[in-house]
């Protein structure tokens, strides 16, 4: 028995090494240096061993070949490519999307709630992606800004009714608001507290960080072919009957009241009396199904909750940090109440154009998420370093290392939101909070206004203070996100 685990083990350490070996020699090959810290595995498999988020290990890498448009990574089984150049970016996104349209994230067909617009590719996320994008119009918006704004005046009274929510987990709070105003503007949920939302618990779960979901997170990423082999799923089965059953009876509820609320509920409706939906391009038919459609209903909460609050918390914390800054912004805000004699409409709130500038720099200084994924589905020619890229490789793009170069943003630690006004010194082309490319967050829209929202009331009512213990800024380990840790924010009342 002990010959044979020993002989299993010299042939898996032989393998292993074989493997790295052809992974060094491959981008070689192509003329591109290559990651050899973990040559077989690369950073996907780095990742499940040391305790960090997946973008500070791209981080290192970005600034450990600081002159190199790309640099080649090492993978058990599909090979990795780490873009750095922003030309080589726009290539991926905009330039020849045709042969990167897929998100890079691997799924099986039974994963149902992973067949929504963030993650598919192809015909059926651009049909999808067709028949939503109507719900972010500034027409839609408008009409459900009210329903927002009566959220984020929730969210206040919460924090004044006990004084302990003032210095609790502020972060978590705000998570909880963006679930309850996402469940009552987009699909016309209310309940008795912004607070006991089910929704919130359910995302909470899809997203918190543990070995096994790490680890399927670096499977996804290193074969696509062997993580369908292993039927392995993303999301839970509880979690597909909780939001299949929840948009079911939504619609069959807006069915029977026949009213119209301009929201997500009301695309659904009228999908499903439509019938099957066509792609004129390619012919596609997709019914649209509870199934379908609950899918985009948790892709609402995936991508609007945690990354939204993290937005929200960012905000907070420079404000607090910078008390000249809070002033201004406050002062701003005092003056918009008074304009609109203390009310808030869907237009005034672009009107603080210094707050604004705020949330863009701590977007910058913090994106919510890190990189973007796709993976090649048909040969390109990366036009900085003229780097062949075939079909199959994994592609990893820079966008926190892009927003923290002092080549693209001078001082680029420093917060400074009065950056975004000096002409010349942003540049599309490097700043990307929200991607980049035809895969551009669909709810960019959206987010803005809820959070510029939320920061109005909140400093309306509330000073706020940040404190950092003791060590600084962290990072949680995360497999997208960035998201700070080590810090909290207090909330301190306004006379």
């Amino acid at each position: 028995m002990l010959t044979v685990i020993l002989a299993g083990s010299i042939f898996v350490l032989a393998i292993t090494y074989l493997k790295g070996k052809y992974n060094q020699y491959y981008w070689k090959k192509l003329g591109v240096a290559f990651y050899d810290k973990y040559s077989s595995g690369g950073p996907l498999w780095q990742f499940t061993k040391e305790n960090r988020s997946f973008f500070q290990i791209l981080s290192e890498i970005y600034w450990s070949y600081e002159k190199e448009p790309v640099v080649g990574l090492g993978s058990f089984c599909d090979l990795g490519l780490y873009v750095k150049d922003p030309a080589n970016i726009q290539h991926i996104t905009r330039g020849d999307f045709p042969a990167f349209n897929h998100r890079g994230v691997a799924f099986t067909d039974e994963d149902i709630l992973a067949q929504n617009v963030l993650m598919l590719h192809g015909p059926k996320w651009k049909l999808i992606r067709q028949k939503l994008t109507p719900l972010f119009t500034n027409a839609k918006l408008r009409n459900m800004f009210y329903i927002i704004d009566k959220s984020a005046k929730d969210f206040v009274e919460f924090l004044k009714e006990k004084p302990e929510r003032l210095t609790g987990d502020t972060h978590e709070y705000l998570c909880q608001f963006c679930s309850a105003a996402i469940s009552a503007a987009v699909f016309g949920i209310g309940t008795k507290s912004i607070f006991d939302s089910p929704f919130r618990q359910m995302v909470r779960e899809a997203l918190v960080p543990t070995f096994w979901t790490n680890l399927k997170f670096s499977l996804s990423g290193i074969s696509e072919t062997l993580f369908k082999a292993l039927k392995l799923k993303l999301f839970r089965t509880h979690q597909e009957d909780f939001f299949i059953g929840a948009i079911k009876q939504v619609i069959r509820q807006r069915e029977k009241d026949n009213v119209k609320r301009h929201d997500f509920v009301d695309i659904c409706v009228e999908l499903q009396k439509n019938g099957t939906m066509v792609d004129p391009d390619t012919g596609l038919e997709l019914e649209p199904t509870d199934e379908v459609l609950a899918a985009q209903a948790f892709f609402f909460f995936l991508a609007g909750v945690d990354p939204t609050a993290s937005g929200i918390f960012g905000v907070l914390m420079e404000l607090g940090r910078n008390p000249d800054v809070l002033k201004r912004v406050q002062e701003d805000v005092d003056e918009l109440f008074e304009k609109y004699n203390g009310q808030l409409t869907y237009d005034s709130i672009h009107e603080l154009k210094y707050l604004g500038n705020v949330f863009k720099e701590t977007l910058r200084l913090y994106p919510p998420i890190a990189f973007l994924t796709r993976q090649c589905v048909k040969d390109s020619v990366l036009p900085v370093g003229k780097v062949l890229v075939e079909k199959g490789v994994r592609i990893f793009t820079a966008i926190y290392e892009l927003h923290h170069d002092p080549k693209y943003f001078p001082e680029p630690e420093k917060f400074d939101p009065e950056r975004f006004e000096r002409e010349g010194e942003v540049s599309d082309d490097t700043y990307m909070p929200f991607g980049k490319g035809n895969r551009y967050c669909i709810g960019t829209r959206y987010v803005r206004v809820q959070v510029l929202t939320a920061i109005i009331h909140l400093l309306r009512h509330f000073t706020v203070q940040t404190y950092v213990k003791k060590g600084g800024l962290k990072y949680k380990k995360e497999q997208f996100q960035v998201r700070l840790t080590n810090v909290n924010i207090e909330f301190i009342p306004r006379r």
